[in-house]
């Protein structure tokens, strides 16, 4: 009955199914092992969070680059406010509000300049009336602390990178961004103050790029039952094939045939059941 497993054809039907399901179920295993990462990774990023805002300050110098370890630690840089280079960063979103940070250079005593955002501040970036509630930067040498943050992407959420932005904006906090609009280097990272003069706000700091329950966590877990899900299809598809050769091969048996003089269903019935057979 079962010979026609040996046959060609359900070779190839049966090494297809015994390589795909582990295929898909590693596949939905190291999915699922992403979405776990992330999660250790969220976690870890709340408990440095917290950490980060009663530990002393680092030197600047000691956190770079900015990874996912460095990334919301107290900074520490000394230096002095370009005030003729201050920028707004439009379309900041805080607390389901819409405004803009104020970002200003620090020129630290390396001759590097570090953005720091001093606060954020409801309203328009391009109305007069909500830029001049701007507060200028303290004057002289300051020392500056705040939670580290690496440089955004276009991709960054809340960023503006639809480009076109009037002189004295700025849609993506990064150096790339800056490096035309300043006449020197910059630090590939900035750092957001826990204070901020009033009527400013402070912007608290964003979690590391790559980590946390983000979209790209949830996809991972969505990938991962799509996996798992295809591997149960293989099965059943496996066992509906394997169900019908053998229907085929007892209708054979039974001498029915799709092209007999009576391939009706309702003949097909009765000569498989005895009581048709009556």
């Amino acid at each position: 009955m079962y010979r026609f497993l040996l046959t060609p054809r359900w070779w190839g039907i049966n090494v297809f199914t015994v390589l795909a399901i582990p295929v898909c179920l590693f596949l939905g295993t190291w999915q699922l092992g992403r979405f776990e990462t992330r999660v250790d990774s969220h976690r870890d990023q709340q408990t440095q969070a917290e950490d980060a805002r009663t530990a002393a300050a680092e030197p600047l110098a000691d956190l770079l680059p900015v990874s996912t370890v460095t990334s919301g630690r107290r900074a520490r840089a000394t230096g002095h406010y370009d005030t003729g280079h201050q920028l707004l960063v439009p379309d900041r979103q805080l607390d389901d509000r819409q405004g803009f940070y104020v970002l200003t250079l620090l020129r630290t005593d390396d001759g590097k300049a570090l953005p720091v955002v001093r606060g954020w501040l409801p309203g328009d970036a391009n109305s007069p009336a909500d830029t001049a509630k701007v507060p200028a930067p303290p004057a002289g040498d300051v020392t500056v602390t705040g939670a580290l943050q690496a440089s955004e992407s276009p991709t960054s959420k809340g960023v503006n990178a639809s480009g076109g932005l009037p002189s004295g904006q700025l849609g993506v906090i990064s150096a790339a961004s800056l490096v035309n609009l300043v006449p020197y280097q910059v630090y590939d990272a900035w750092i957001t103050t826990p204070t901020a003069t009033a009527p400013m706000v402070p912007v608290p700091p964003a979690a590391a790029p790559n980590s946390g329950l983000d979209l790209k966590a949830f996809q991972n877990l969505g990938y991962t039952g799509e996996w798992f899900v295809f591997a149960g299809f293989v099965v059943f598809m496996w066992f509906r094939l394997f169900r019908r050769e053998v229907e085929a091969l007892r209708d054979e048996e039974l001498g029915i045939t799709p092209d007999g003089p009576s391939g009706g269903p309702d003949d097909a019935r009765q000569k498989r059941s005895p009581a048709g057979a009556a």
